[in-house]
């Protein structure tokens, strides 16, 4: 194999491919990153027999070819190089990277213990790539991070029409997000839970073209596997992941109820009031939100060592018209604080029930206007001592 590409390119695509390669892998050929030269370009792949990740870029091919070097070896010395031209040249048991006057000698690993990557499903449907990963991005973080639990660490993809629903929840929060798509049948009917983590850093990683692909193998789990396809910085990206097995908690109920109080804050304010009154905050303890006629008032407080107060404007609506029904509520800070941020709209609308009952948050484009529906996330809180 005898190519040249671009430094930026190689540093790109490799760090790309090599983002998944497992920290210790269960055999030691799942650490190589496989690299192919055909007469379209290079490839660089990697897999873990759980998620498969591939990259594809221009480059000038003299000599066509495969080799399995070190992954995370390789990652290091691309980024380290300078900016110019690489060349690499590979044989059975070596590969050399020269870059100007820097040149590196790996030994290769042997490409025939590598296993077959698994073949990209067939195209279920296509979503524009900017809204898919700020959809992602919005419900990743209620997803659950215990991987004893691992049924609570994926996100569920429902797909109904021209309807996506992502959902996630760790127990204690939820959140929903619905947006539109374009499926290869207006009849498409399917589910997925998907690891988390591996659907966020896709979403994230695909966002230079216009569309990400998606390819459901199966509706079930376990075996199923799921793919994405899309445009990155450096080429045309492919990821494939097992799906998570197991039945994901029935939860949508939740996020459907009549609110006995709505209250209605500027984001922005909210955020950076929480931040500031979350720094005293003990562990395990709540940050207290106290709702007046027309504003709210956040503390915290660790023992008698701090505390801290902070009122902000608020428009209050108590819906039957009597005394507030929630006078008093309490978030985990960490909760409320990743739910507010992750709200694109100027304005955002907690809905109450009752003390210690969940709260609903949904976006508002202006203080006086509807709620946004498409996402809703819902917040369980804590017992306030009496």
């Amino acid at each position: 194999m005898k190519i040249r590409l671009e430094r930026d390119v190689l540093a790109e695509a490799v760090q790309w491919a090599a983002r998944s390669l497992p920290t210790r892998p269960s055999v030691p050929i799942l650490a190589g990153l496989l690299v192919r030269a055909d007469a379209t370009g290079v490839t660089f792949s990697s897999f873990d027999y759980e998620t498969s990740a591939q990259i594809h870029v221009n480059a000038t091919v003299t000599d066509e070819g495969e080799a399995l070097i070190s992954g995370r070896l390789l990652a290091d010395i691309s980024r380290s190089l300078p900016a110019k031209p690489v060349d690499i040249v590979s044989d059975d048991s070596k590969m050399e990277l020269t870059c100007g006057s820097a040149r590196f000698t790996l030994q290769a690993l042997p490409v025939n213990e590598y296993p077959s990557l698994p073949e990209m499903p067939e195209s279920t449907g296509s979503l524009p790539s900017d809204g898919f990963a700020h959809a992602v991005a919005q419900v990743v973080v209620a997803a659950g991070r215990d991987e004893l639990l691992p049924v609570f660490t994926g996100i569920r993809i429902e797909i109904e029409g021209d309807q996506v629903s992502l959902l996630a929840t760790d127990r204690y929060r939820m959140a929903l997000k619905e947006i539109t798509w374009d499926p290869q049948s207006p009849q498409t009917s399917a589910n997925a839970l998907v690891p988390a983590k591996v659907l966020s850093d896709t979403a994230k990683s695909m966002t230079a073209g216009e569309k990400v692909t998606l390819s459901l193998a199966s509706t079930g789990a376990g075996d199923g596997i799921i793919g994405f396809e899309g445009d990155g910085a450096a080429g045309r990206r492919q990821t494939t992941t097992r799906l998570l097995d197991g039945e994901f908690p029935k939860v949508r109920h939740i996020m459907n109820f009549a609110p006995a109080l709505t209250v209605r804050v500027n984001t922005a304010e909210a955020i950076a009031a929480a931040r500031r009154v979350a720094l005293v905050a003990e562990r395990n303890t709540s940050l207290r939100m106290l709702i007046n006629e027309s504003s709210i008032t956040l503390e915290a407080a660790t023992g008698d060592q701090a505390q801290a107060s902070e009122a902000i404007e608020a428009v209050v609506n108590q819906l039957d018209g009597g005394e507030i029904a929630v006078p008093a509520a309490g978030f985990n800070p960490t909760y409320l604080l990743d739910a507010l941020g992750v709200f694109d709209t100027p304005y955002v609308n907690l809905a109450f029930t009752a003390p210690s009952k969940p709260c609903q948050l949904t976006g508002l484009p202006e203080l006086d206007g509807e709620p946004l529906t498409d996402y809703r996330h819902v917040i369980m809180l804590m017992r306030l001592p009496a």
